[in-house]
């Protein structure tokens, strides 16, 4: 289920998933670079014999810098039912990082609001004018590595870097992460954040999917 320029993770007459590497974008942003969105039309293009346009568009986006699950919708419909599952919150979606700082907690919840600020996410709040609540569980998965302390991280609001923001502000960049305080690089045109796996309802059938994506082989060095 692999091509040249896509892994894809799970598909068929209604969605299509894959793996982002980092340093690709999500979808066009009109300044010419490639996309994974693009990458994706052309797989549909090449495997399903459709030579012209294709319906296809990203349900959710993915930091540039981050690698990960991305779906895709095939169908207007897939594409609706699809965003409500997100926007009531009943997918799950789980990510890996690695911090630069060993957390004081084995588990734990954060609770707070963000604001945009200069394209970068700031803590702020609550009466704060474009504040967001942003909550987000992680736990501590195994011990120390050379690199930093490998997380999970279950998000239950999806704002604008939350994830990297959150973290930074409890003392825990994630590698890479120079816009967030990180002080240690990582990979050319990435940060250690990977969306591992997300749990939605199907938008036809309603059965509970569990699409995984495994992380970049290099990460074993971290």
């Amino acid at each position: 289920m692999t091509s040249p320029a896509i892994e894809v993770l799970y598909e068929d007459n209604h969605l299509l998933a894959a793996n982002k590497p980092g340093g690709l974008l999500t979808q066009p942003s009109g300044t010419g670079r490639e996309s994974l969105e693009e990458r994706a039309k052309a797989y549909v293009r090449e495997t399903r014999g459709k030579p012209g346009n294709v319906f296809l568009h990203a349900v959710h986006r993915l930091d540039k810098d981050a690698s990960g699950v991305v779906l895709f919708a095939r169908t207007s419909k897939a594409l609706a039912r699809l965003a409500e599952e997100l926007r009531e919150r009943r997918a799950r979606k789980i990510y890996h990082a690695i911090v630069e700082t060993k957390p004081s907690r084995a588990h734990c919840t954060l609770y707070g609001y963000i604001r945009h600020s200069n394209h970068r996410a700031v803590a702020a709040a609550r009466e704060e004018e474009g504040a967001k609540e942003a909550v987000l569980a992680y736990r501590l998965l195994g011990g120390a590595s050379p690199g930093g302390f490998l997380l999970e991280i279950e998000l239950e609001t999806g704002r604008y870097h939350q994830i990297r923001a959150q973290l930074a502000g409890a003392g825990m960049p994630i590698l890479g992460d120079r816009r967030y305080g990180s002080r240690r690089p990582f990979a050319p045109g990435a940060i250690a954040l990977h969306h591992a796996a997300i749990e939605i309802a199907h938008p036809v059938t309603r059965a509970t999917l569990r699409i995984e994506a495994p992380r970049p082989r290099f990460w074993a060095r971290f």
